[in-house]
């Protein structure tokens, strides 16, 4: 039977979780910077449409926009209306965005960067068993962290200057909450 140890419960968690931890880094850091570059949607289609919409907004209905874009070479699937703009989402992961009082649109197809966009969808997915296994995965990570704390041998125990290394890396997060709020 195996003995279970500071040192041995860190390294397997952190072995069976090395695949998450990856991917969850990647997309985090992206997802930091997702302004200049965003992976979920890069644009690899772009094209100028005219539509010509009705003056009562109350018009622009499902049953107009389907008619309405069916030569666009996308399916109706949604729409928006918002600040005076008109966003039309398709099946075929198409977006126009379209000013109400204009007659000339982007239409844009999207596709997500494959593997790296894919790998954010786990930073964001709203599935209940995903939910739940993030939720251990967290829990995982805090086992990682305080086995990582408690392993005794070497000369540079958590006692002798882990704790230092520790607070320091505290300290940042809690400035940046407590300074930009």
């Amino acid at each position: 039977m195996p003995k279970f140890t500071n040192r041995s419960i860190h390294r397997d968690f952190a072995y069976f979780y090395v695949g998450l931890i990856i991917a969850f880094s990647f997309s985090g850091i992206i997802l930091n910077h997702r302004q200049e570059w965003y992976p979920m949607n890069y644009t690899f289609e772009s094209k100028e449409v005219s539509l010509e919409l009705p003056a009562n907004e109350k018009e622009i209905t499902k049953e107009f926009l389907t008619e309405a874009t069916k030569d666009f070479g996308a399916t109706y699937e949604s729409h928006r209306i918002r600040n005076g703009s008109l966003r039309v989402y398709f099946k075929d992961n198409g977006i126009l965005d379209l000013k109400l009082n204009e007659t000339k649109g982007e239409l844009e197809f999207k596709r997500k960067v494959p593997i790296i966009g894919h790998s954010m969808y786990l930073h964001k997915s709203t599935n209940k068993f995903w939910i739940w296994y993030s939720d251990i995965f967290g829990a995982a990570m805090l086992v990682i962290a305080i086995t990582g704390m408690l392993i005794p041998a070497g000369k540079h125990t958590f006692k002798k200057r882990g704790w230092k290394l520790a607070l320091a890396g505290m300290i940042f997060p809690l400035l940046f909450l407590i300074l930009f709020p």
